[in-house]
């Protein structure tokens, strides 16, 4: 299934039929909420789209992200092997580990808003992005898959000012804005193989990104397992999988977000983000 929120809250299932919000399937509640509902209830959910009506469809509306209050963000990086590569960096021996506020947090097509007195080089970052579905601790790689709700499209936006000048990563890239994600979260039993998926980024029209995920040096499975030794994922939280090559800052000359900028950002099979930049 295809979970989404509207601008408006409602949380809907986008299908082939078109949008029903799932309140009209007997469920209430946020994004998280139907998460936290566990499988068996989504299941019920599943099935009864079969026995809905066509006047129980609405029309499609502005998409917000589709989840605003995870309990975490972490992000990865370097987990390309080309782009390592273009960063003049070693390949990590284990998932380089940083983190993301829920501020930075947007939607598919809402504006990427640059503060322009406190950076001035803002890079975008095509992610694969991973919604854990329920909690995970100690686990093996072998069961790691299980605790995934599903994927969606996420774009890691950077301050290479900041995240370089600061010596460590979090506040270049938990600026307002700095992580628009969605239009959908695609369940994990609609995705055959998250690490055979093509994902790319392209800015006014220029392709800019372009891979798979089968080229990550931690696969998600790894990513889960490793990190939940550490900590405990919780329902709802999100994985930011690492970006491929062809990112701003290693290009010559590089190549920064500006005012007007439209960057579009696509996993097939999931589908696309398109943010306009906006200077403030």
């Amino acid at each position: 299934m295809r979970f989404a929120t509207l601008k408006n809250n409602t949380l809907v299932i986008v299908s082939k039929k078109g949008i029903i919000p799932i309140e009209r399937l007997g469920f209430k509640g946020s994004m998280l909420d139907l998460i936290n509902s566990g499988v068996e209830k989504i299941e019920r959910i599943k099935n009864s789209i079969e026995e809905i009506n066509n006047e129980n469809f609405i029309e499609a509306n502005s998409f917000a992200a589709p989840i605003t209050n995870p309990s975490k963000i972490v992000a990865i990086g370097l987990n390309y092997y080309d782009h390592a590569k273009e960063a003049k960096l070693d390949i990590p021996k284990s998932p380089l580990v940083f983190a993301k506020f829920n501020n930075s947090i947007t939607g598919p097509t809402d504006p990427i808003i640059i503060p322009k007195e406190i950076t001035k080089e803002v890079d975008y970052e095509a992610e694969l992005g991973v919604v854990i579905g329920k909690r995970a601790k100690n686990i093996s790689k072998e069961d790691a898959l299980d605790y995934v709700f599903g994927y969606t499209v996420l774009n890691d936006i950077s301050a290479r000012d900041i995240q370089f000048g600061d010596r460590q990563w979090v506040r270049g890239k938990s600026l307002d804005t700095f992580c628009p994600i969605g239009p959908v979260i695609v369940t994990k039993d609609e995705i055959t193989d998250p690490q055979n998926l093509e994902i790319g980024c392209e800015v006014n029209g220029e392709i800019l990104q372009q891979d798979n995920t089968k080229n990550m040096i931690f696969s998600i499975a790894e990513i889960i397992s490793r990190l939940s030794h550490s900590f405990t994922f919780e329902p709802g939280d999100i994985i930011a999988t690492g970006t491929p090559s062809g990112v701003g800052f290693s290009r010559k000359p590089p190549i920064f977000l500006k005012h007007g900028d439209v960057v579009k950002t696509w996993i097939k099979g999931i589908g696309e983000l398109i943010n306009t930049v906006v200077e403030v």
